[in-house]
């Protein structure tokens, strides 16, 4: 009986197996994946970080600034999100609405509740998925009963009027999607989310300044009507960490980095300590 009952449940079993396990990734320049069309950077765990130059030729710049991208972007995003190299010495970084894990270690419990629940329902779950059941994800993300993230497909109701605008105008236009997807959903997006709200081996909010003697200056943008990023989160690690400058730019929500002149705005701040222009100029130029 039990061996007919086994049986019985081997095709449900073997259907789960294959329903939580993502597709191998297409790795660019492996069998069956995409072909190597840019430069690349060899990483220390083996992996290759492919990178795109704008501007005047490296040889003769005289500032050098790397954007690392971030979820449902790629190389070809022309926006700025600041790490700031010259003559090989880092002279300033600039963070742009990071992403907050709500389980770092040194949240206020209810600050980080309260930022939890500000959350659409079904992006609730896709974080607690994420963090606590992580070998559910790719199941999660792909099943069609229910909506998982919003971020993915652009649900509007995640957006500031402020990135409404932004996205109408301009991002719809720039974000080359088949080049985000192209290593597929998981390797593309899941994984983001698994770094992002997975378990940290540490929290930044324990973070000591890594440049004692101020000779490299840390800045934090933040929009005080992102809904993506948390602004009362963002603000408790700004005073936690004096030694990163903060500014936070009323009316912004988390794609202001794509508003008209605000590439500059941070870049002259990093580069030459410039004060915070004011934003609602900005605004209105979009």
């Amino acid at each position: 009986m039990f061996a007919v009952v086994l049986l019985m449940r081997l095709p449900a079993i073997g259907w789960a197996y294959r329903a939580i396990r993502p597709p191998p990734p297409k790795i660019c320049g492996s069998p069956g994946g995409p072909p190597i069309t840019a430069p690349r950077i060899k990483l220390r765990d083996g992996r290759n970080l492919a990178y795109k130059e704008h501007g005047v030729p490296a040889q003769v710049a005289k500032y050098k600034i790397i954007f690392v991208h971030g979820l449902s972007a790629c190389r070809h995003s022309p926006v700025l999100y600041c790490v700031h190299s010259a003559k090989k010495k880092l002279a300033g970084v600039a963070l742009l609405a990071p992403i907050i894990n709500y389980w770092w270690h040194g949240l206020p419990p209810k600050l980080s509740t309260e930022a939890y629940y500000k959350q659409l329902p079904l992006d609730q779950w896709t974080v607690r998925v994420v963090h606590y059941i992580p070998w559910l994800t790719y199941l999660w993300n792909t099943q069609k009963w229910f909506p998982a993230l919003s971020a993915v497909p652009g649900n509007p109701d995640i957006f500031s009027p402020h990135d409404l605008e932004i996205m109408s105008e301009k991002i719809g236009t720039q974000i080359n999607k088949a080049h985000v997807f192209q290593q597929e959903e998981f390797e593309s997006v899941h994984r983001t989310l698994l770094v992002g709200f997975g378990n940290w081996e540490f929290s930044p909010i324990d973070l000591e300044n890594p440049f004692p003697n101020n000779e490299v200056s840390v800045h934090l943008w933040q929009g005080d009507e992102d809904k993506l990023v948390d602004v009362e989160l963002q603000r408790f690690i700004a005073k936690k960490l004096p030694w990163i400058q903060y500014h936070e730019l009323p009316g912004a929500g988390h794609f202001f980095p794509y508003a008209v002149g605000m590439t500059q705005v941070i870049i002259k701040t990093i580069l030459f300590g410039t004060k915070q222009q004011n934003f609602d100029a900005e605004l209105t130029e979009c």
